[in-house]
């Protein structure tokens, strides 16, 4: 497994020099704010909206005196607005009242915010602070990492666990990123591209010239 674990890094590392978090921001707060919009939702709409909610309200104190209403209509083609709308207000009002105005580097602190979650809270913390051993399970991690083998059902926090237990830390939050990118353009949920996949070698359900 140890092996097989350091060989897919690596073959992803090729395929994808550079690990970048596909959601756009320039404020620790942004980043927040956008993982806050991708559930249930594609980071590119979400990069969509969020230029206009940033413009509207361009500062923490801004979208912490946001109006809730007028910000579910900035954010309303990303779905579930009004919990995200709700989420997003009250969680810049905890910043300035109890983070000093900035998000907390720590998973305890983090998850006291409304609408984070350990996904939300693994990737701020893996982007903005390099936090090692920050494992962000979303969609496309439980899917592949069980089609490679490398983690076992669809429980988010199970398998975050049983990634921490074989990922070096170091490399935890890139391998999430590039198993995002390669979830996009492979290993599609409906039409994996096996016949291309660099990683066939490793796959549970590899399936020969299918997408080739």
């Amino acid at each position: 497994m140890k092996e097989n674990v350091q060989n897919i890094i690596q073959i992803l590392k090729d395929r994808y020099p550079q690990a970048p978090c596909a959601l756009h921001y320039s404020k620790d707060y942004e980043l927040m704010i956008a993982v806050r919009l991708s559930a249930q939702c594609t980071d590119a709409r979400v990069n969509l909206v969020t230029p206009a909610l940033f413009a509207a309200y361009p500062t923490l104190e801004a979208m912490a005196g946001a109006d809730i209403a007028d910000v579910e209509q900035l954010v309303h083609s990303c779905g579930f607005y009004k919990h995200k709308a709700r989420d997003i207000v009250l969680a810049c009002q905890m910043l300035l009242a109890d983070y000093a105005g900035k998000v907390p580097d720590t998973m305890e602190a983090l998850l006291r915010l409304p609408g984070v979650g350990r996904k939300t809270a693994n990737l701020l913390l893996g982007d903005l602070y390099g936090v090692p051993g920050s494992v962000v399970c979303d969609t496309h991690c439980m899917r592949i990492c069980e089609r490679l083998g490398l983690s076992r059902g669809r429980d988010p926090e199970k398998v975050e666990r049983q990634l921490r237990q074989i990922l070096p830390p170091e490399e935890s939050a890139d391998f999430c990123h590039r198993i995002v990118l390669f979830g996009r353009d492979c290993c599609t949920a409906r039409g994996p591209k096996c016949g291309e996949c660099p990683l066939s070698m490793y796959c549970t359900q590899f399936v020969p010239g299918n997408g080739a």
